[in-house]
């Protein structure tokens, strides 16, 4: 998903909702994100994800948990 701004769009979103975390470009083009939050809000950045930004095509969103980071922000890496 390199090339439409999604890992800006990311943030934007994640940001907006109160949320910490990551995203970062894979060397398969696809974007790896990691959040922290609450629940709803963390449902609310799936269903973001899952449309994506105007020009993306977003083929498939998967979920899965993870130890969670004690992080002050939403960075792009």
């Amino acid at each position: 998903m390199q090339g439409v701004g999604f890992r800006f769009f990311v943030q934007h979103k994640a940001t907006a909702s109160g949320l910490t975390g990551w995203a970062r470009n894979l060397d398969d083009g696809r974007v790896e994100v990691y959040a922290v939050g609450l629940t709803d809000r963390l449902s609310e950045l799936s269903a973001a994800l899952r449309q994506g930004p105007r020009m993306a095509d977003v083929r498939s969103v998967e979920e899965r948990d993870k130890a969670i980071e004690r992080l002050s922000s939403f960075s792009i890496r």
